[in-house]
């Protein structure tokens, strides 16, 4: 049955232009067709150079396309997708809004992302139709939003579909009216229910336009309610709990997880989960952490190959998976992997988070510095037609044909090829079983993943995005410090210093860059998703640069994104105004900024010796109680206020040869620290920047070590042993009672 919310009508025609509006190109549907547009786009299509291949079906028999819209002057991946679409697309601007006016009409609006499989459906599906095509460009103005170069759109209209419907997801499919209110909401549709809805909508709008103006006005006004703040609130330890209990409410005790459907790898509630198990010391909270862990790291949604995750699993069981890789997604998942490993001692959970980082480095690495955004999950088929997840996807004839006899049979049955349960077109998700490891299982994955590289691959989203790059920093930073791999560090330090240099507009960030240059205004999670990466980075290496940045970036918060009420707007007071600006409070595929944004507070507050960033966490924290008392979700805001409500530790390092002293810190899960490892040589100019060394130095001529928190310091030692028990101690999450168990 469709859902369908007509709740918008349309608004009074505008005045007029000085210069004659941009009309359509010849696309089905349009009467009179803009030959000076066609022009323009014809020359943009050959702008684009010989290798180019048009992403259509609709070819000419020179297999040029048939049809070219505005999406072609775009440098998005996904825009360009569609950009030989036979609708007349607009990418997501002021110009398509002001025709909608001008010409009476409603917004189609289409939001996804370029790695998407059901993104790929609905274009094949509705998209790449002449009949749809017609209808809509005929009686509506549509809209293309790449979900990731604006995270600002993506996320005002999800919260709409979310309370039309009930449930969220991508493609995303709106209609709007020209003041960008939304009428309808749902995710996917196949063409039938598209053209039917549109119809449904475009009947009700010409008969009582009144009635959806009315319901308009509504439903913009529920949206602005759904974030509410109040300042002044206080949060305590029942914040973390309340959170913590939501999610022991919802684990899968047989297959890890949360939930009993499709599962995301959603690393801000095990990390809430590592930081409520250091605090109480419950069992259960690290069981659920591990448990899951390794369930992922057994399933299919585990490259058990290349290394990596993939987006989510279709299953309880995590064995089949929506095959899109994403950069977010296994930063976040590298330093859960690391973080629950120091917790548990198991150096197998250290393993996957390198090899997670080894797939990043290998596959994702944009030549010029950064990170590639994502991988598809569609890639083509022996028949050359696009399927989804055929470049991960086995048979055991496929071992047979490239190992030894014996080999294909013991790997066969490892990587459990066959089992019904993880089917995709008759083809195997690689996973584990209860079948033992051959003996050269290692020979044996290089071989498949060198016949694998020779496959069609999936296509690479290569926008270099800054929140996104931001959270590779701090994977390779941290995980690099914690497993003494320099190399991991140093690709932490060329992701900075791109990010730092080209990444930039102004004296701020942009969202993203591509084909050379920077573009896109960049919201609260650019910034504070990089500052963190930038802390990270200077805990790792000691360079005082990182720090200076991270500051410079944090400064720019409240003049940027501050609300008076206290706490963040997602976008930029520069920046275009949505229907609302909102707080980003929940986590989605992103942790959420508000709680990256007073970690990053509370840290600089330690570093610099400077109460006042402190302050500004702590008016974030009164802004978001009120929502944080009622609700169970919000983990990685939960997790900042166990940070709040812990007596951080200020570690240092100091001396010659300090090997010993680091090994012991980087063993331990310390999440509420700030350390800094130097020489008596490089410490006056440091203290510069971080007080709190000022005074220490190594005793004897020999590595010392000091371990601080508020104001009060440890005796120093150079011993490891004494180190070791200095770090273990943990403040109670509550001092005066002790939680029930989970």
């Amino acid at each position: 049955m469709l859902r369908a919310l007509f709740l918008v009508a349309l608004v009074a025609c505008g005045g007029g232009a000085a210069v004659k509006p941009e009309g359509d190109p010849p696309l089905p549907g349009v009467i009179a067709p803009d030959l000076a547009l066609a022009t323009s786009l014809h020359e943009a299509l050959v702008a684009k150079g010989p290798a180019y291949q048009p992403h259509t079906r609709n070819l000419r028999p020179d297999r040029s396309p048939m049809y070219t819209n505005r999406l072609i002057r775009e440098t998005s991946p996904y825009l360009l997708q569609h950009a030989h679409n036979p609708m007349s697309w607009y990418a997501w601007g002021d110009d398509a809004f002001a025709r909608a006016k001008r010409e009476h009409k409603l917004v189609l609006v289409s939001v996804g992302y370029s790695t998407c499989h059901w993104c790929h459906v609905m274009e094949d599906d509705s998209f790449e139709d002449a009949e749809v095509a017609a209808y809509v460009n005929a009686t509506y103005i549509c809209i293309k939003v790449d979900r990731e170069e604006r995270p600002d759109v993506d996320a005002v209209y999800m919260d709409a579909v979310v309370a039309m419907t009930g449930d969220g997801g991508w493609p995303m499919t709106l209609v709007v009216d020209a003041d960008r209110r939304p009428v309808f909401g749902a995710t996917f549709l196949r063409k039938q229910q598209l053209l039917e809805t549109l119809r449904q909508i475009r009947a009700v709008a010409d008969s009582d336009p009144q009635k959806l103006a009315d319901t308009a006005a509504k439903v913009a006004s529920a949206l602005a309610d759904r974030t509410p703040v109040h300042g002044g609130g206080v949060v305590t330890a029942d914040v973390v709990e309340r959170g913590v209990r939501a999610l022991a409410g919802r684990f899968d005790r047989e297959h890890g997880g949360f939930g009993a459907k499709m599962k995301f790898p959603s690393a801000p509630d095990l990390e809430l989960l590592l930081r409520y198990h250091r605090r109480t010391d419950d069992p259960r909270a690290l069981d659920m952490v591990t448990a899951t862990l390794a369930a992922m790291a057994r399933g299919g949604i585990h490259d058990q190959l290349g290394g990596g995750f993939h987006r989510y699993a279709t299953d309880r069981a995590w064995l089949v998976p929506h095959f899109e890789k994403m950069l977010y997604d296994n930063a976040q998942l590298a330093i859960v992997y690391l973080e629950a490993s120091q917790l548990a001692g198991d150096p197998a959970l250290a393993e996957i988070a390198r090899t997670t980082l080894a797939y990043l480095a290998r596959d994702m690495q944009a030549p010029d510095g950064g990170f590639a955004g994502a991988s598809d999950a569609d890639s083509p088929a022996d028949n050359g037609e696009r399927a989804e997840g055929r470049f991960f996807t086995w048979t055991q004839g496929d071992f047979a044909a490239v190992l030894a006899p014996d080999d294909a049979v013991s790997a066969g049955a490892y990587f459990s090829v066959g089992d019904p349960a993880a089917q995709v077109d008759n083809r195997t998700v690689l996973h584990l079983g209860a079948a033992p490891a051959p003996a050269n299982l290692e020979a044996i994955r290089a071989t498949l993943l060198a016949t694998r590289a020779k496959r069609a691959p999936p296509s690479r989203d290569d926008k270099v995005i800054a929140s996104w790059n931001g959270l590779a920093i701090s994977a390779f930073a941290r995980v690099g410090f914690a497993l003494g791999d320099p190399a991991l560090i140093a690709i932490a330090e060329r992701t900075a210093t791109f990010v730092l240099a080209r990444l930039r507009d102004g004296d701020g960030l942009a969202r993203s860059w591509r084909a050379g240059r920077a573009s896109g205004v960049a919201t609260l999670t650019d910034y504070v998703s990089v500052v963190q990466g930038l802390l990270d980075l200077f805990a790792a290496d000691g360079d005082v640069r990182w720090l200076a940045a991270a500051r410079t970036l944090a400064d720019q918060l409240d003049r940027r994104f501050g609300d008076p009420a206290g706490g963040y707007f997602m976008t930029d007071a520069a920046s275009e105004q949505l229907i609302v600006r909102s707080h980003p409070l929940d986590d989605n595929a992103e942790p959420s900024a508000a709680a990256l944004a007073a970690l990053d507070l509370l840290r600089l507050g330690e570093l610099t010796g400077d109460d006042t960033w402190r302050a500004r966490a702590e008016k974030l924290f009164g802004a978001a109680a009120g929502s944080l008392a009622r609700g169970g979700g919000a983990a990685a805001l939960r997790g900042a206020v166990e940070s709040y409500l812990d007596q951080p530790l200020e570690i240092v390092i100091v001396g010659p040869s300090p090997d010993a002293l680091v090994a012991v810190v980087r063993r331990i899960y310390l999440p509420n620290s700030t350390l800094v490892v130097t020489t008596d040589a490089a410490l006056p100019a440091l203290a510069k920047a971080v007080p709190f060394l000022d005074g220490k130095h190594a005793l004897s001529g020999v590595a010392t070590a000091f371990v601080c928190e508020s104001t009060k310091c440890r005796e120093p030692t150079s011993d490891p042993a004494v180190l070791a028990r200095q770090l273990a101690r943990v403040t109670p999450l509550f001092p005066d009672r002790s939680p029930l168990p989970l």
